[in-house]
């Protein structure tokens, strides 16, 4: 059986562009006679130029059909170029969009620090960002980007958002580590500010699970201290500069013994969320020094 006519069942059938081509070779044949003789003055072209008028027609019909898909897929194509602009714009945007979030984030971060610079005007700052944490969830222990080198030194009191982070304990060149004070083994000297009493503030990072820490030790006889006081470092502290805020009490309980109170408080910090810090350069040892010799004049 030839490749360009088919058997179907019982039918011959012809494919429909091999249908075409013959069409189209007919036709053009048609031109070159008539164009060569007289045939067309004849009844027999007259009724083969009625036979192939439908024939011509489908020609035509198919003609737009073609030049109507080819417009049709040049339109696709634009539209495709023009949806890969479209995604590379928005990929654009959102690059930067992120990008503004970044500058906003680190812009309300300044100014809080400045805001807390503010607050404790009278003690000598430096600004220093953290490059690394330890395991876990909060900023327990993490190191930052100032040194020696930058005049850091153990035990400098390190300050952020609403007041104390904890202290230096560790010193490189360019490097510092900061202990916080919600570590399991940091021990703040803190008091009550509208009472003056005296207590031990303990970190818990079991405890910072729900956000609080401990503190403990506390005289208050006459009932003074109460939900929601202030609690700042004590003038006491052997590390710590006094009247740094610490955070706010939450539970005050009495002690087994009748005689001291003990409870839990809230940090004046987020420690799950910390990017830059203040460094006091003051020191308690040269705090004390200046008070004394104030306090002698």
């Amino acid at each position: 059986m030839s490749p360009v006519i088919k058997k179907e069942g019982e039918r011959v059938t012809i494919p429909a562009k091999y249908l075409l081509f013959l069409m189209s070779i007919l036709s053009v044949a048609l031109i070159l006679v008539t164009s060569a003789t007289d045939v067309m003055n004849s009844r027999a072209f007259s009724f083969l130029e009625s036979s192939l008028v439908p024939f011509e027609r489908g020609l035509v019909r198919v003609n737009d059909w073609i030049i109507s898909k080819s417009a049709l897929i040049g339109n696709i194509r634009l539209l495709e170029s023009e949806n890969a602009e479209l995604k590379r714009q928005i990929e654009a945007l959102q690059t930067e969009n992120i990008y503004l979030q970044q500058d906003a984030y680190e812009l309300s971060a300044l100014r809080k620090l400045y805001d807390l610079d503010e607050q404790y005007v009278s003690f000598e700052k430096t600004g220093a960002r953290i490059i690394a944490k330890d395991a876990g969830n909060w900023y327990d222990s993490f190191l930052i980007d100032k040194g020696s080198l930058d005049g850091i030194e153990v035990d400098m009191n390190v300050i952020a958002g609403s007041g104390l982070v904890g202290r230096i304990n560790t010193v490189g060149d360019d490097w510092a580590r900061v202990q916080a004070i919600i570590a399991d083994n940091a021990a703040v000297s803190g008091m009550v500010l509208s009472s003056s009493d005296n207590l031990i503030v303990s970190g818990s990072l079991e405890l910072y699970k729900n956000g609080k820490i401990s503190w403990s030790k506390l005289v208050d006889p006459a009932n003074r201290v109460s939900v929601g006081d202030k609690i700042v470092t004590s003038n006491i502290s052997d590390k710590y500069l006094p009247g740094i805020l610490i955070g706010y009490i939450s539970s005050v309980e009495l002690d087994a013994n009748n005689l001291t109170k003990s409870g839990e408080m809230i940090p004046a910090v987020d420690f799950e969320h910390l990017g830059e810090v203040l460094v006091i350069r003051t020191m308690k040892k040269d705090y004390r020094s200046i008070s004394e010799q104030e306090s002698g004049s």
